[in-house]
């Protein structure tokens, strides 16, 4: 309605920002892309939220770019969302200095909070159409 403010109550109000990382059929695939260790990518993004990172990390089951895999849904924490941050998408993010900048940026509050890494936005990929991002822990 017009004139009226969205309120996010409860947990929605202290909610961090979330790496979203895919493991469906393409993403984290060691025979589709051999040479990337996938476990540890996905065991470093962990432990770095595990360590008071500011940040949550979900996996999610096939999110759809499977041409630019692997893909993770950078989405904003709840301060991010109020100062105009959304969910961003990186694609082809496989290697070690794609996990530390994605970690790096989560860590400083990412969309909305803090800026990318320029190298990182090189990566930006679109969502598909009528996508979602809900993940599992």
């Amino acid at each position: 309605m017009p004139g009226q403010r969205a309120v996010a109550i409860g947990a929605a109000a202290r909610r961090p920002c979330t790496l979203v990382v895919c493991r469906g059929c393409c993403c984290g695939d060691a025979r589709k892309h051999p040479g990337f260790d996938h476990a540890w990518q996905l065991d470093r993004l962990r432990a770095a939220a595990a360590s008071d990172g500011g940040f949550a990390v979900r996996t999610t089951d096939c999110l759809g770019p499977c041409d630019q895999a692997n893909v993770v849904v950078v989405q904003p924490s709840a301060a991010g969302r109020r100062a105009g941050g959304r969910a961003t998408w990186v694609g082809f993010a496989m290697d070690d200095d794609c996990t530390e900048e994605l970690i790096g940026w989560a860590a400083a509050g990412g969309p909305g909070v803090a800026e990318p890494p320029l190298t990182l936005e090189l990566q930006f990929i679109a969502a598909p159409r009528g996508a979602r991002t809900r993940g599992r822990r």
